[in-house]
């Protein structure tokens, strides 16, 4: 058994020094290349989504002739999205169920999850294909399940990014780093506020261009208390969690607070860069390319974040464990199946969007809102529980 174990790792040992791309594809024993490929096949979901929505018509009309998607809807628009978002979601959540509980390289599921390639793109190609033969009826329940699905995503994606920033501000703060890392970071905590409070300036003037635009002024005012809410927590004594991680925190919530208001539609006498952004132009182009690629991103590094969910900390890890968790991994890019619908047709499956747009629409601008909302409450908790269950531990009785 000794012997075969290691020949086992001396073949991982080669696959992984093989410097070619295309070698350790073609090996599929690498898990951290599989995750590239993973994150192409989503991406190639993003854009046959953005295909079958802006440029899906003519396609439409030959599923029509084959008695499919004909009626009230067709296969273009909203609906075309929710049935390219669910044959990706099924491919991912076929992974997830079959690499999920995954702790060692070398095995069975291991394999499935880092090779056979050729079968999991037929398999994902198929779903895609098939999703297109389903009755239009269907897609209005699935519709309601991907917003749901969606919020999982955002909440998840939430907790990733606070827990980076808390792991960052530990790391920073620790003996061994703490006078080395001293300027660093109060340099970056210093950069943040003020970019903070250039962002909410900005804002000011760029979408509260008059005295009528309440909600506009309340949603920024409100940032500005939530990032001086955020900075008075994490400098009390109990807390002292310092002014980086508050500082991050601000760039986070301005940005969520920016997309948000972004997001109103054209035509609100508040938000006149968005009657600017109906036109298509190379820039509109260009902003909307880079939102598709920040969802992959963003998909891509929350699904490889498993860390951050774990209970245990501190375990060790053996060289045969697996570098990250397989089924975390495909269940992120599930519910990103579910958000890249989402953004796509505005959170509303009746929602008419514009081409070359993204994320456009009230309930858009209302899920960026309590997203953000929702971010400076789980920031606040994780500061306060310990010091909350520290309390409740010396309150007990011996």
């Amino acid at each position: 058994m000794e012997s075969g174990a290691g020949i086992t790792n001396e073949r991982l040992a080669v696959v992984l020094k093989d410097p070619s791309c295309f070698g350790q594809f073609r090996n599929g024993s690498n898990p951290w290349m599989a995750r590239y490929v993973y994150g192409l096949i989503f991406l190639f979901s993003n854009l046959l989504a953005w295909a079958a929505r802006d440029y899906g018509r003519g396609a439409s009309v030959t599923l029509e002739k084959l008695k499919v998607c004909a009626g009230k809807s067709d296969c273009s628009g909203a609906e075309g999205v929710l049935r390219v978002s669910l044959g990706c979601f099924i491919f991912y959540i076929i992974m997830f169920l079959s690499t999920v509980g995954t702790s060692k390289l070398h095995g069975r599921r291991d394999a499935w999850h880092s090779g056979w390639w050729t079968a999991k793109i037929v398999l994902w190609i198929s779903l895609t294909i098939i999703t297109f033969l389903v009755p239009s009826a269907f897609f209005q329940i699935y519709g309601e399940i991907a917003h749901f699905g969606a919020g999982v995503f955002l909440l998840i994606q939430l907790i990733s990014v606070i827990s980076f920033i808390r792991w960052l501000n530990d790391c920073c703060q620790s003996e061994k780093n703490a006078v080395r890392c001293h300027i660093n970071v109060m340099l970056v905590a210093t950069t943040s506020y003020v970019v903070c409070i250039l962002g909410v300036i900005l804002m000011y003037i760029w979408y509260t261009p008059e005295p009528s635009c309440l909600l506009n002024i309340f949603f920024i005012t409100w940032t500005l208390v939530l990032l001086q809410l955020m900075t008075s927590v994490s400098l009390h004594p109990k807390v002292n969690a310092g002014f980086l991680t508050p500082g991050l925190m601000g760039l986070y919530v301005v940005f969520l607070c920016w997309c948000a208001i972004r997001s109103e539609p054209a035509g609100e006498s508040c938000n006149r860069k968005a009657e600017a952004s109906r036109r298509t132009d190379w820039l509109t182009i260009i902003s909307f390319i880079v939102a598709l690629l920040a969802i992959v991103i963003a998909t891509f590094s929350t699904g490889i974040d498993s860390q951050c969910f774990q209970f245990r900390k501190g375990d060790t890890q053996d060289e045969d464990d697996v570098p990250y968790g397989y089924g975390f991994f495909h269940f992120v890019f599930a519910t990103g199946a579910m958000y890249f619908a989402m953004l796509l047709i505005g959170w509303n499956t009746h929602h008419i969007i514009q081409k070359w747009t993204i994320d456009v629409g009230w309930t858009s601008a209302w899920v960026r809102i309590v997203n953000e909302w929702l971010a400076v409450c789980v920031y606040l908790w994780m500061l306060v529980a310990p010091i909350l269950l520290k309390i409740r531990r010396t309150a007990e009785p011996v």
